[in-house]
């Protein structure tokens, strides 16, 4: 496991807990899909830097 995907994973995860604040706040779904596609590019980034 290196640092870049370590990074990444810890990011894509800091953007989930983003996502269950806004749909707490009530924020607009397009705020709420944007982030989610953010945390699924970072976390799925992350995931397949393990292999290499």
């Amino acid at each position: 496991m290196n640092g870049l995907s370590t990074v990444l994973i810890v990011v894509g995860l800091f953007f989930v807990g983003g996502i269950i604040s806004f749909v707490k706040q009530k924020m607009p779904t397009s705020l709420v899909v944007l982030l989610a596609v953010g945390a699924a590019l970072c976390i799925g980034t992350g995931l397949l830097y393990l292999e290499v």
